[in-house]
This record gives structure tokens, sequence and C-alpha cells, in this order.
């Protein structure tokens, strides 16, 4: 992901996966249950991440290759780190001009990522584009609204200090993609066929409140950016009153918070 092709900031890997990296994988496990691939073939991770998605499929499938691509150097770079097998390989790529051949893969992904392309539809179809006809096409998105309780934390307690903070939730949280029902418009609309949905839960453990909040300022994504752009003295009131909702009453140490996803899949006919 990139300024030019994403609205996510994107500049450390290894940032990332504090932020949010460490956390995907048990989403997509489930995302890669809702969604097996029904065809023989090579699998496509597009909009890979920190690589989550692709050492998945590629522990799940040792008979297939796995691809894994992302607009943003310093993820691709910090996925390739974490390994996964001999047959994962990254490439850092746009999802709206993959540099694939027509029907290469059996089936294509992109987790925690359409929402935040600028032209959805052009990334869709460039993996229907890649899918070979019968191969499973699937997304999944965070259900920032309802489902994600890290997120609400900080951004409805940020915006009780400072203004610009409800602005920039609102923005983040209304776009059309953080939503089911225009991801599921988005899949028809791209002519897929057999179109499923599902809600796919998971959770976040933080050890404390510094585990919680340090990732946040690693400059990463929509929460990175508003933490950067703020000034000194309205940062500490703002982690502040976060570090209280974090306590609820009680002592620091350990808190679960529940992460839920929608899922999305159809068929290229």
């Amino acid at each position: 992901m990139s300024s030019s092709n994403s609205t996510y900031v994107a500049t450390s890997g290894e940032a990332y996966h504090r932020f949010l990296g460490r956390w995907t994988g048990d989403l997509a496990a489930a995302l890669a249950d809702f969604a097996a691939p029904q065809l023989d073939g090579p699998l496509l991770d597009a909009g890979c991440g920190s690589g989550s998605l692709a050492r998945v499929l590629a522990a799940r499938a040792s008979d297939r290759d796995v691809t894994g691509i992302d607009i943003a150097e310093p993820y691709v770079a910090h996925a390739r780190s974490l390994g996964g097998g001999p047959r994962l390989t990254y490439a850092t790529a746009s999802a709206t001009a993959l540099p694939f051949a027509n029907d290469t893969f059996a089936a294509a992904y992109a987790q925690l990522v359409v929402n935040f392309i600028p032209k959805p539809l052009l990334a869709v179809r460039e993996m229907i584009r890649v899918t070979k006809p019968g191969g499973v096409i699937a997304a999944a998105i965070w259900d920032f609204r309802g489902g994600l309780v890290y997120q609400r934390i900080f951004w409805d307690t940020a915006a009780g200090v400072e203004a610009g903070a409800g602005a920039a939730r609102d923005r983040h949280f209304s776009t059309p993609l953080a939503k089911l029902d225009p991801l599921v418009a988005l899949w028809q609309e791209a002519g897929l066929a057999d179109i499923e949905v599902a809600s796919l839960p998971s959770r976040m453990n933080y050890a404390s409140f510094a585990d919680y909040w340090e990732p946040l300022t690693g400059g990463q994504g929509p929460v990175g950016a508003y933490i950067d752009a703020l000034a000194p003295e309205m940062l500490k009131r703002i982690r502040d009153a976060v570090h209280r909702a974090y306590l609820s009453g009680d002592e620091d140490g350990p808190r679960s918070m529940t992460a839920t996803a929608w899922a999305v899949s159809g068929i290229k006919a």
C-alpha cells in the first residue's frame, strides 16, 4: 500500500506487525476456512501486509505455490523476513495492476485491504482476471463500528478529548467498504457467482496498556497518521484518557478484546 494507491499509511513492516499484523493470523485461518480453494493450483494473497494470510495458506497447502503481493515494499520485506516455506513468495505490486497472466491462480484473497484501495472494483476485477474459472475470490474487512474493540476504545475516547479525532473516526468508520452491504454489492458488481458472507470472530490479547498503546504510535494506518499529527500536549491528554479507558477501573494488566471481521466470497464464472 502507498499514498498514491491506498489511503493506508504504510511505511514500516515491523511497526505494522506490532500494530496489527501480530493479530491477523487467527483471522487468516478463519478466512481460509470460510473460502477454501476448490481447484488445484497456486493461491494469491493480494495486499498481503506482513503476510499472515499467505503464511496460513502456505502452511495448509504445502503442495501449492502461494504468492503474496503488496504495494508497500516495507511490508513485503517484513513478510519475507518471517519465512513461511519454500513455496511461498512475495512481490511488490499493486492490487489494481497484478503482474500475472489470466487464469493463473486457483483462488485469490484480500484480507483487510479492499476498503483502503481507491479503486476497489478494479482490484476485484484484477483478482478475477488472474483466477481460473471456478476459482474462489474472497475478502475480509474489519467490522470497525461493531466488532473492533481496540479501535473503538481509541477513537471514541480520543473524540471526547479532541474534535479532530471524531472527524477522523467518522471518515474511517463510515467509508462504504467498512460495512458489509457495500462489500457484498462490490462482489455482485464484479460479476461473481455464488456469493456468500460470514462474520469471522477473533481476539486481540494485550499484556498491558503499554502493549496496547505503543504500537498505536508507530505511524501506520489512520490511527498512526492521526497520532503523528498531534501536538505533544494533546497527545498526552489523549494517551491519559485512553489509559483510563483501557484500565476501566481495574489495575493495569492483560486485556482480551474482540476483533470481528466481515467476509465475502464468490466464484469466477
